[in-house]
């Protein structure tokens, strides 16, 4: 989030097949002996290992808003941020990112935290257990400053989304991951006091709340939503505690299982991978 607050091209080629036969006639084939050549073998089905891996996300609608909904699962899945490769500028897309890593070992991924005119992480920001910026505890404008705005962190397979204040009031160990945004949609199972149901606020919005049984879930939307209605879904239908709004109008998503790959100049990313154990 700023503060102030696939290309999918496929080339077929067409080979032509050498002497064809006539439409609608068979192609017969001989030994030299004259004998027939037995049928050749079917190919064997793909095992569970080479068929392709289910997608981790469904699209949904949700009072007549389209969403896409994607669970990261503390048993199939980890969590991680990337910005930049080590020693380099921020990716900026998910296709820069996209280039530097295993697409197999991806779930999916989504742009997530505040950040500046130069892409790099403000707020929070922890990554592979490295704080590379600080918590942001002042006041100002834009949806970062709709207080309480709120941090999503997590260790191994446990992840939370907390308020700000009751993050640093209870949060002594340096997680794994963590970044900072806001504003919260759903604190302790209620909406935001200052969210509208249906604010004239419109855009492509996303954001991240946890289940009582540990699951994270993503949800962008497929185009404008108001505050209120993202809100009222990971309360309604998520069931989440506390959900964070991630980002508007940039926000984007990565699922390769589906070949979708938003285009958006991003800062941070949330990287859920799949356990290899």
């Amino acid at each position: 989030m700023i503060r102030r607050v696939v290309l999918a091209a496929s080339l077929v080629l067409a080979i032509p097949a050498c002497s064809e036969a006539p439409a609608g006639e068979p192609v017969m084939r001989t030994m030299l002996d004259g004998s027939t050549p037995p049928e050749p073998a079917a190919a064997p089905s793909p095992t569970p290992s080479q068929a392709a891996a289910p997608s981790a996300c469904r699209d949904v609608t949700f009072e007549d808003a389209a969403l896409t909904h994607c669970t990261a699962d503390p048993t199939k899945h980890r969590i991680a941020m990337a910005n930049a490769p080590k020693g380099g500028q921020p990716f900026g897309s998910m296709n820069a990112f996209a280039a530097t890593v295993d697409a197999a070992s991806i779930a999916f991924a989504m742009n997530g935290g505040m950040y500046g005119d130069d892409l790099k992480p403000l707020g929070y920001y922890v990554e592979n257990g490295e704080r590379l910026s600080e918590i942001d505890r002042g006041d100002g404008e834009g949806n970062f400053y709709m207080q309480p705005n709120g941090v999503f962190f997590g260790t191994e397979g446990t992840w939370r989304v907390l308020a700000r204040d009751a993050f640093i009031a209870t949060v002594g160990d340096r997680p794994q991951f963590g970044t900072q945004s806001g504003p919260m949609l759903v604190i302790d199972g209620k909406l935001h006091l200052d969210m509208q149901d249906n604010g004239p606020s419109r855009a492509i919005r996303n954001g991240v709340g946890v289940d009582a049984k540990g699951a994270a879930h993503f949800v962008i939307s497929r185009g404008d939503i108001s505050f209120g209605q993202l809100a009222r879904y990971f309360r309604d239908e998520v069931k989440a505690a506390n959900a964070l709004y991630l980002d508007g109008q940039v926000s984007a998503l990565w699922d390769p299982a589906t070949g979708r790959q938003d285009k958006a100049r991003i800062g941070p990313i949330i990287v859920v991978s799949k356990r290899a154990d």
